[in-house]
């Protein structure tokens, strides 16, 4: 059955699309001299959800998230973050968001709490010490908040870095390539804190090449490729792309990420009963 619908139920609908909205990219184009870029990049990404936007080297996502946190302005293109628009509200649109870089800008001479305290007081915000607990707690580095962060592991200091950007609580994260130069246990530990992000209803645009990354957290998934678009959905829509194949015998076998976890946990507890077998 089909009902008309009058100009105000039309209005009342976008208006209601645009809430729901925390980021909306359409014909975004960038170029440097003769070199495409972006060359008409669309998505949107739902408040509260993560959205991985998934790419080669050198197609186009660090260009993309540096437009979107105002560093650079584009050639074409309307993008607005938390209703904001980039290009005439850029103050609106930087007290929106926090920029998580692939390198994390933490202090390692202070400790893993002095810098959270320190950002919260640069940002004038009151019971400073509250907040840099509260996000301790968050984090699982209680334990650590009084040890330097030289003395900190490549997930600890992650996880405190991502910890430190939602200082002021910013309802949209960019995440670059969070996991670069991580082990295999740090990748995991900075897995657990951008689920935790989300759960918390945090929107996040996580930018990486990592297949399974993307895999393991996304809630929808944008395949950037030569500064396009070429795929945009959530893991169960992308895998319909492909023909099934016919299977006739199929034996589990153990992920590399669960024999590593089965490893290593299981020489944890030998070391703590003091036992090596």
């Amino acid at each position: 059955m089909f009902v008309e619908k009058t100009p105000g139920q039309h209005a009342t609908t976008a208006t209601a699309q645009a809430r729901s909205t925390a980021i909306h990219v359409q014909g975004l184009e960038k170029s440097y001299g003769k070199l495409e870029v972006l060359r008409g990049v669309d998505f949107d990404v739902a408040r509260g959800s993560i959205f991985a936007l998934l790419g080669s080297n050198g197609s186009g996502k660090t260009t993309t998230v540096r437009i979107l946190a105002t560093l650079l302005k584009a050639d074409a293109g309307t993008v607005s973050v938390n209703s904001f628009d980039v290009a005439t509200q850029p103050a609106n649109v930087r007290e929106s968001i926090s920029l998580t870089g692939q390198f994390a800008a933490v202090d390692e001479i202070l400790s893993g709490r002095e810098n959270l305290v320190l950002v919260a007081k640069l940002r004038h915000l009151k019971d400073s010490g509250a907040i840099a607990d509260d996000l301790l707690e968050r984090f699982s580095l209680t334990d650590a908040a009084a040890r330097r962060v030289s003395s900190y592991s490549g997930g600890m200091r992650r996880r405190l870095d991502i910890a430190m950007s939602l200082i002021g609580n910013s309802p949209v994260i960019f995440l670059d390539e969070p996991t670069a130069g991580l082990d295999p246990e740090g990748r995991i530990e900075v897995w657990h804190a951008v689920k935790q992000l989300a759960g918390h209803g945090t929107t996040v645009l996580l930018i990486t090449q990592y297949l399974d990354e993307a895999e393991q957290l996304a809630d929808r998934i944008a395949i950037l490729h030569k500064g396009r678009i070429i795929a945009n959905g959530t893991l169960a829509e992308l895998k319909q792309l492909l023909p099934p194949a016919t299977v006739e015998y199929v034996e589990k076998q153990p992920t590399l990420e669960e024999i590593f976890l089965a490893i290593i946990g299981g020489h944890d507890k030998s070391d703590a009963t003091g036992t090596n077998n």
